[in-house]
Protein backbone atom coordinates (compact mmCIF):
# COMPACT_ATOMS: atom_id res chain seq x y z
CA UNK A 1 0.00 0.00 0.00
CA UNK A 2 1.15 3.74 -0.34
CA UNK A 3 2.44 5.75 2.01
CA UNK A 4 -0.34 8.75 2.29
CA UNK A 5 1.66 10.66 4.75
CA UNK A 6 4.25 11.14 7.21
CA UNK A 7 4.67 13.53 10.47
CA UNK A 8 6.91 14.24 12.91
CA UNK A 9 6.53 16.39 16.08
CA UNK A 10 8.83 16.70 19.37
CA UNK A 11 6.94 15.57 22.07
CA UNK A 12 7.75 16.93 25.92
CA UNK A 13 6.58 15.14 28.49
CA UNK A 14 7.14 15.96 32.05
CA UNK A 15 8.97 13.61 35.03
CA UNK A 16 7.40 12.61 37.88
CA UNK A 17 10.93 13.62 39.58
CA UNK A 18 14.41 14.68 38.14
CA UNK A 19 16.97 12.18 37.09
CA UNK A 20 20.38 13.07 36.41
CA UNK A 21 23.76 11.82 35.18
CA UNK A 22 27.08 13.66 34.21
CA UNK A 23 25.93 14.39 30.99
CA UNK A 24 22.63 15.75 31.69
CA UNK A 25 19.74 16.04 34.04
CA UNK A 26 16.16 15.95 33.19
CA UNK A 27 12.94 16.39 34.29
CA UNK A 28 10.87 15.96 31.41
CA UNK A 29 11.53 13.86 28.12
CA UNK A 30 12.77 14.70 24.99
CA UNK A 31 11.56 12.12 22.14
CA UNK A 32 10.39 12.69 18.13
CA UNK A 33 7.28 11.13 18.01
CA UNK A 34 6.74 9.84 14.03
CA UNK A 35 2.97 8.90 12.41
CA UNK A 36 3.01 7.20 9.45
CA UNK A 37 -0.22 6.95 7.68
CA UNK A 38 -1.73 5.10 4.52
CA UNK A 39 -4.14 2.19 3.37
CA UNK A 40 -6.31 3.97 6.44
CA UNK A 41 -4.11 2.75 9.10
CA UNK A 42 -1.72 4.96 11.08
CA UNK A 43 1.77 3.60 12.48
CA UNK A 44 3.96 5.49 15.26
CA UNK A 45 7.62 5.74 15.87
CA UNK A 46 10.05 7.57 18.18
CA UNK A 47 13.51 8.80 18.61
CA UNK A 48 15.63 9.84 21.03
CA UNK A 49 17.59 12.84 19.30
CA UNK A 50 20.46 13.52 22.23
CA UNK A 51 23.50 15.84 21.53
CA UNK A 52 26.23 14.37 24.14
CA UNK A 53 24.75 10.73 22.39
CA UNK A 54 24.80 11.00 18.63
CA UNK A 55 25.21 14.51 17.69
CA UNK A 56 21.22 15.13 17.13
CA UNK A 57 19.25 17.94 17.88
CA UNK A 58 15.49 17.70 18.01
CA UNK A 59 15.09 20.40 16.16
CA UNK A 60 17.98 19.12 13.37
CA UNK A 61 15.91 15.20 13.81
CA UNK A 62 12.62 17.71 12.79
CA UNK A 63 14.57 19.04 9.97
CA UNK A 64 15.86 15.67 8.57
CA UNK A 65 12.38 14.26 8.37
CA UNK A 66 11.41 17.14 6.80
CA UNK A 67 13.48 16.82 4.31
CA UNK A 68 13.51 13.28 2.88
CA UNK A 69 9.68 12.71 3.81
CA UNK A 70 9.21 13.03 -0.44
CA UNK A 71 11.52 10.76 -0.86
CA UNK A 72 10.31 8.24 0.98
CA UNK A 73 6.66 8.41 0.44
CA UNK A 74 8.18 7.86 -3.30
CA UNK A 75 10.65 4.70 -2.26
CA UNK A 76 9.26 2.77 0.54
CA UNK A 77 6.00 0.95 0.38
CA UNK A 78 6.47 -2.08 1.95
CA UNK A 79 9.03 -4.06 4.56
CA UNK A 80 11.44 -5.15 1.29
CA UNK A 81 11.96 -1.48 0.31
CA UNK A 82 11.85 -0.20 3.93
CA UNK A 83 15.32 -2.62 4.32
CA UNK A 84 16.14 -1.54 0.71
CA UNK A 85 16.49 2.27 1.58
CA UNK A 86 18.35 1.13 5.02
CA UNK A 87 20.97 -0.74 2.97
CA UNK A 88 21.91 1.82 0.80
CA UNK A 89 21.90 5.01 2.59
CA UNK A 90 24.38 4.04 5.61
CA UNK A 91 26.14 7.27 5.85
CA UNK A 92 23.02 9.17 6.13
CA UNK A 93 21.48 7.35 9.28
CA UNK A 94 24.73 7.46 10.94
CA UNK A 95 24.10 11.51 11.10
CA UNK A 96 20.73 10.78 12.21
CA UNK A 97 20.23 7.43 13.98
CA UNK A 98 17.23 8.50 16.22
CA UNK A 99 15.45 10.40 13.44
CA UNK A 100 15.43 7.47 11.31
CA UNK A 101 14.90 5.65 14.32
CA UNK A 102 11.13 7.59 14.99
CA UNK A 103 10.72 7.10 11.16
CA UNK A 104 11.46 3.59 10.52
CA UNK A 105 9.38 2.12 13.76
CA UNK A 106 6.29 4.02 12.56
CA UNK A 107 6.73 2.04 9.13
CA UNK A 108 7.47 -0.83 10.83
CA UNK A 109 4.25 -0.33 12.98
CA UNK A 110 2.54 0.93 9.66
CA UNK A 111 3.44 -2.13 7.49
CA UNK A 112 2.78 -4.60 10.06
CA UNK A 113 -0.61 -3.30 10.96
CA UNK A 114 -1.58 -3.81 7.25
CA UNK A 115 -0.98 -7.19 6.99
CA UNK A 116 -2.67 -7.78 9.91
CA UNK A 117 0.57 -9.26 12.21
CA UNK A 118 3.36 -7.99 14.86
CA UNK A 119 6.15 -6.51 13.73
CA UNK A 120 8.11 -9.80 14.95
CA UNK A 121 6.36 -11.45 12.39
CA UNK A 122 6.55 -8.85 9.43
CA UNK A 123 10.71 -9.14 10.32
CA UNK A 124 10.76 -13.00 10.05
CA UNK A 125 11.32 -13.28 14.07
CA UNK A 126 9.51 -15.34 16.81
CA UNK A 127 6.80 -14.29 18.73
CA UNK A 128 7.73 -11.98 21.71
CA UNK A 129 6.78 -14.52 24.69
CA UNK A 130 7.93 -15.26 28.51
CA UNK A 131 9.05 -12.86 31.05
CA UNK A 132 11.69 -9.86 30.26
CA UNK A 133 14.15 -8.96 33.74
CA UNK A 134 15.20 -5.48 34.15
CA UNK A 135 18.10 -3.81 36.12
CA UNK A 136 17.39 -1.31 38.70
CA UNK A 137 18.85 2.34 37.15
CA UNK A 138 19.87 4.80 39.87
CA UNK A 139 21.03 8.26 38.75
CA UNK A 140 23.05 10.50 40.74
CA UNK A 141 20.64 11.53 43.51
CA UNK A 142 21.41 13.61 46.29
CA UNK A 143 22.45 10.70 48.89
CA UNK A 144 19.61 10.68 50.93
CA UNK A 145 17.01 10.29 47.71
CA UNK A 146 19.54 7.72 46.30
CA UNK A 147 18.85 5.87 49.36
CA UNK A 148 15.12 5.92 49.49
CA UNK A 149 15.26 4.92 46.19
CA UNK A 150 17.45 1.99 46.52
CA UNK A 151 15.28 0.84 49.22
CA UNK A 152 12.52 1.03 47.01
CA UNK A 153 14.09 -1.45 44.62
CA UNK A 154 15.74 -3.76 47.17
CA UNK A 155 11.99 -3.98 48.39
CA UNK A 156 10.30 -4.59 45.02
CA UNK A 157 13.09 -7.40 44.51
CA UNK A 158 15.23 -6.08 41.89
CA UNK A 159 18.47 -8.05 41.39
CA UNK A 160 20.63 -6.21 39.27
CA UNK A 161 21.53 -2.74 39.53
CA UNK A 162 23.28 0.17 37.73
CA UNK A 163 24.78 3.57 38.87
CA UNK A 164 25.63 6.81 38.13
CA UNK A 165 28.66 8.39 39.09
CA UNK A 166 29.64 11.67 39.48
CA UNK A 167 33.33 12.19 40.06
CA UNK A 168 32.42 13.71 43.26
CA UNK A 169 34.68 11.27 45.45
CA UNK A 170 32.24 11.76 48.28
CA UNK A 171 28.98 11.51 46.54
CA UNK A 172 29.89 8.56 44.76
CA UNK A 173 31.36 6.69 47.80
CA UNK A 174 28.02 7.45 49.75
CA UNK A 175 26.35 5.62 46.60
CA UNK A 176 28.52 2.56 47.47
CA UNK A 177 27.78 2.75 50.98
CA UNK A 178 24.12 2.79 50.76
CA UNK A 179 24.76 -0.55 48.18
CA UNK A 180 26.98 -2.23 51.12
CA UNK A 181 24.26 -1.61 53.42
CA UNK A 182 21.46 -2.66 51.44
CA UNK A 183 23.36 -6.35 51.20
CA UNK A 184 23.88 -5.95 47.67
CA UNK A 185 27.27 -7.75 46.02
CA UNK A 186 29.61 -5.69 43.78
CA UNK A 187 28.94 -8.69 40.91
CA UNK A 188 25.56 -7.17 40.61
CA UNK A 189 26.33 -3.86 40.13
CA UNK A 190 27.31 -1.81 36.93
CA UNK A 191 28.27 1.75 37.38
CA UNK A 192 28.27 4.14 34.21
CA UNK A 193 30.23 7.41 34.03
CA UNK A 194 28.93 8.66 31.40
CA UNK A 195 32.54 9.82 29.91
CA UNK A 196 33.57 11.34 33.08
CA UNK A 197 37.56 11.04 32.65
CA UNK A 198 40.37 11.31 29.99
CA UNK A 199 43.18 9.97 31.32
CA UNK A 200 42.63 6.19 32.48
CA UNK A 201 45.08 6.26 35.11
CA UNK A 202 43.16 9.04 36.89
CA UNK A 203 39.76 6.87 35.97
CA UNK A 204 41.21 3.65 37.87
CA UNK A 205 42.54 5.18 40.81
CA UNK A 206 38.86 6.60 41.14
CA UNK A 207 37.25 3.51 40.61
CA UNK A 208 39.49 1.52 42.92
CA UNK A 209 39.49 4.16 45.77
CA UNK A 210 35.64 4.01 45.55
CA UNK A 211 36.44 0.00 47.26
CA UNK A 212 33.61 -1.32 44.86
CA UNK A 213 34.67 -3.85 41.78
CA UNK A 214 31.81 -3.33 39.84
CA UNK A 215 30.20 -6.37 37.89
CA UNK A 216 31.44 -4.06 34.50
CA UNK A 217 31.94 -0.14 34.19
CA UNK A 218 30.02 2.26 31.14
CA UNK A 219 31.61 4.81 29.29
CA UNK A 220 34.51 5.94 31.79
CA UNK A 221 36.58 8.06 29.19
CA UNK A 222 35.62 10.09 25.90
CA UNK A 223 33.46 8.71 23.06
CA UNK A 224 35.02 6.15 21.05
CA UNK A 225 38.85 6.01 22.58
CA UNK A 226 38.78 1.95 22.52
CA UNK A 227 42.86 1.90 23.01
CA UNK A 228 42.66 4.24 26.45
CA UNK A 229 39.38 1.84 27.58
CA UNK A 230 41.52 -1.23 26.64
CA UNK A 231 43.90 0.07 29.04
CA UNK A 232 41.82 0.96 31.99
CA UNK A 233 40.07 -2.18 31.16
CA UNK A 234 43.05 -4.34 31.67
CA UNK A 235 44.31 -1.91 34.86
CA UNK A 236 41.20 -2.71 36.59
CA UNK A 237 40.42 -6.31 35.41
CA UNK A 238 36.90 -5.20 34.58
CA UNK A 239 34.80 -5.31 31.77
CA UNK A 240 33.66 -1.97 29.65
CA UNK A 241 30.42 -1.53 28.61
CA UNK A 242 30.47 0.43 25.41
CA UNK A 243 27.21 3.07 24.61
CA UNK A 244 28.07 6.08 22.70
CA UNK A 245 31.90 4.89 21.81
CA UNK A 246 29.57 2.02 19.85
CA UNK A 247 27.07 3.32 17.07
CA UNK A 248 27.05 1.24 14.15
CA UNK A 249 28.36 -2.57 13.72
CA UNK A 250 31.58 -2.17 11.30
CA UNK A 251 32.84 -0.49 14.90
CA UNK A 252 32.85 -4.16 16.75
CA UNK A 253 35.93 -4.91 14.51
CA UNK A 254 37.93 -2.87 17.10
CA UNK A 255 36.49 -5.20 19.76
CA UNK A 256 38.19 -8.14 17.79
CA UNK A 257 41.17 -8.77 20.36
CA UNK A 258 39.61 -9.55 23.39
CA UNK A 259 35.92 -9.86 22.98
CA UNK A 260 35.34 -11.23 26.48
CA UNK A 261 36.50 -7.31 28.20
CA UNK A 262 33.65 -5.55 26.16
CA UNK A 263 29.64 -5.30 26.35
CA UNK A 264 27.62 -3.65 23.95
CA UNK A 265 25.04 -1.13 25.10
CA UNK A 266 22.04 -1.38 22.25
CA UNK A 267 19.39 1.16 22.14
CA UNK A 268 17.32 1.75 19.47
CA UNK A 269 17.39 4.88 18.94
CA UNK A 270 21.04 5.18 19.33
CA UNK A 271 21.67 2.54 16.37
CA UNK A 272 19.76 3.93 13.96
CA UNK A 273 16.54 1.99 14.09
CA UNK A 274 15.40 -2.00 14.60
CA UNK A 275 16.68 -3.28 11.77
CA UNK A 276 20.07 -2.16 12.56
CA UNK A 277 19.36 -3.08 16.02
CA UNK A 278 19.04 -6.45 15.06
CA UNK A 279 22.06 -6.63 12.52
CA UNK A 280 24.36 -5.54 15.15
CA UNK A 281 23.02 -7.91 17.91
CA UNK A 282 23.55 -11.02 14.91
CA UNK A 283 27.38 -9.70 14.25
CA UNK A 284 28.04 -9.04 18.44
CA UNK A 285 26.93 -12.36 19.02
CA UNK A 286 29.13 -14.04 16.32
CA UNK A 287 31.81 -12.69 17.77
CA UNK A 288 31.46 -13.73 21.59
CA UNK A 289 30.46 -9.91 22.59
CA UNK A 290 27.91 -9.58 24.97
CA UNK A 291 24.90 -7.10 25.21
CA UNK A 292 22.77 -5.18 27.87
CA UNK A 293 19.89 -3.61 25.86
CA UNK A 294 19.46 -0.22 27.31
CA UNK A 295 16.88 3.07 27.06
CA UNK A 296 17.12 6.50 26.84
CA UNK A 297 15.94 8.46 29.97
CA UNK A 298 12.14 9.39 29.57
CA UNK A 299 11.46 7.49 26.60
CA UNK A 300 7.63 5.89 26.25
CA UNK A 301 6.63 2.64 26.31
CA UNK A 302 7.01 2.73 22.20
CA UNK A 303 10.50 2.35 22.15
CA UNK A 304 10.15 -0.29 24.87
CA UNK A 305 7.92 -2.39 23.21
CA UNK A 306 10.63 -1.89 19.99
CA UNK A 307 13.92 -3.04 22.43
CA UNK A 308 11.84 -6.31 23.43
CA UNK A 309 12.61 -7.28 20.09
CA UNK A 310 16.09 -6.65 20.60
CA UNK A 311 16.42 -8.31 23.77
CA UNK A 312 14.48 -11.28 22.91
CA UNK A 313 16.49 -11.85 19.95
CA UNK A 314 19.79 -11.12 21.95
CA UNK A 315 19.08 -14.55 23.63
CA UNK A 316 21.93 -15.59 25.76
CA UNK A 317 24.32 -12.95 24.81
CA UNK A 318 22.03 -10.53 26.63
CA UNK A 319 23.08 -10.12 29.65
CA UNK A 320 20.74 -7.23 31.25
CA UNK A 321 18.09 -5.37 30.10
CA UNK A 322 17.19 -1.77 31.31
CA UNK A 323 14.25 0.69 30.74
CA UNK A 324 10.39 -0.09 31.08
CA UNK A 325 9.76 2.79 33.24
CA UNK A 326 6.60 3.81 31.79
CA UNK A 327 4.86 6.09 33.83
CA UNK A 328 7.13 4.76 37.05
CA UNK A 329 9.10 7.97 35.57
CA UNK A 330 6.72 9.71 33.13
CA UNK A 331 3.67 11.52 34.37
CA UNK A 332 1.69 9.72 31.46
CA UNK A 333 2.58 7.88 28.24
CA UNK A 334 1.06 8.67 25.11
CA UNK A 335 0.11 4.69 24.29
CA UNK A 336 -1.18 2.27 26.42
CA UNK A 337 -0.91 -0.10 28.09
CA UNK A 338 1.92 1.37 29.45
CA UNK A 339 5.26 -1.17 29.38
CA UNK A 340 6.74 -0.72 33.18
CA UNK A 341 8.51 -3.61 35.79
CA UNK A 342 6.54 -5.24 38.31
CA UNK A 343 7.71 -6.86 41.34
CA UNK A 344 11.27 -7.97 41.03
CA UNK A 345 11.84 -5.74 38.18
CA UNK A 346 9.96 -8.29 35.90
CA UNK A 347 7.88 -7.30 32.69
CA UNK A 348 5.88 -10.62 31.63
CA UNK A 349 4.89 -10.20 27.85
CA UNK A 350 2.09 -12.73 28.47
CA UNK A 351 -0.02 -10.70 30.94
CA UNK A 352 0.17 -7.90 28.84
CA UNK A 353 -1.39 -9.60 25.88
CA UNK A 354 0.48 -7.39 22.86
CA UNK A 355 2.80 -10.00 21.45
CA UNK A 356 0.06 -11.03 18.95
CA UNK A 357 -1.56 -8.05 18.19
CA UNK A 358 -0.89 -6.12 14.77
CA UNK A 359 2.16 -3.86 14.81
CA UNK A 360 3.21 -2.42 18.30
CA UNK A 361 0.33 -4.13 19.88
CA UNK A 362 0.06 -0.68 21.36
CA UNK A 363 -2.90 1.96 21.83
CA UNK A 364 -2.07 5.56 21.15
CA UNK A 365 -3.86 6.54 24.04
CA UNK A 366 -2.74 10.53 24.29
CA UNK A 367 -2.49 11.53 20.45
CA UNK A 368 -2.59 15.27 21.97
CA UNK A 369 0.65 14.66 24.10
CA UNK A 370 2.36 14.55 21.14
CA UNK A 371 1.77 17.75 19.40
Amino acid sequence: MPLDALTARPLDLPFREAFRHASAERSSMQSLWVSACGGGFIGHGEGCPREYVTGESLPGAQAFVSAHVDAWRSDIHDPASLRDWVERNHALIDRHPAAWAAVELALLDLFAQQQDCPVERLLGLPPLSGRFQYSAVLGDAEPGRFAAQLARYVQHGFRDFKIKLSGDAARDRQKIEALTAAGIAPHRVRADANNLWRDPARAADFITALGMRFAALEEPLAAGDIDALDVLAERLDTRIILDESLLRTDQLDRLADAPARWIVNVRVSKMGGLIRSLALVEAARSRGVLLIVGAHVGETSLLTRAALTIADHAGARLLAQEGAVGTHLLETDPVQPSLMFGAGGVLDIECLGIAARPGWGLTVAAPDAAT
